[in-house]
């Protein structure tokens, strides 16, 4: 096993590019279907969510918007419980199918905020596309309908996700040894 070093921890290859690919696919497949005859509005969450969000924009074959919100709640290797709203939402979701894009679900907290925050704006109905989940970890009830993978919980980078800023740009997922 070839483990790398992010700054001052060790992680080991855990998730391969080609197992990416194929949850990628196998989502976007569920959401084709699923949304055929509709134009709904993706709503990625950056930062952990860019890659996710670019392979499944061109996986999907709807016509379709994407749009970008950012909101964080995680410092380093753990959740800080609190939800701070950075850029905010530039389309307008109105009797729209939103289909928000995360990179992973853990604790809920934040995905149960933005989903707080979308209703207000009067959607047509909002579903949960994340790429990772760990549903262990769950600290609210969310409906997740698109999850490309259930992890147990250990801390990962890789694939859009960070570990402090460092990680996000490799092309398979590491796990911290």
């Amino acid at each position: 096993m070839n483990t790398i070093k992010v700054l001052d921890r060790e992680f080991y290859p855990s998730i391969s590019e080609e197992q990416i690919k194929e949850a990628v696919c196998r989502v976007a497949a569920q959401i084709n279907a699923d949304y055929a005859g509709r134009e709904p509005v993706f709503l990625a969450v950056l930062n952990g969510s860019f890659m996710f969000a670019a392979d499944l924009m061109r996986e999907v074959t709807l016509p379709c918007q994407i749009s970008f919100v950012k909101l964080a709640s995680y410092v380093g290797t753990s959740s800080t419980g609190t939800v701070r709203e950075v850029i905010g939402l530039g389309t307008d979701i109105t009797d729209r199918d939103v289909i928000i894009v995360e990179d992973i679900v853990e604790s809920g907290i934040t995905m149960a905020h933005m989903i707080e925050t979308l209703r207000a704006q009067n959607p047509r109905s909002i579903n949960v596309c994340s790429f990772f989940v760990k549903p262990e970890c769950l600290q609210v009830e969310l409906d997740i309908r698109y999850a490309a993978m259930e992890i147990p919980n250990d801390f990962i980078l890789g694939y859009g996700l960070d570990y402090n800023g460092y990680g996000r740009n490799l092309k398979q997922v590491y796990t911290l040894c």
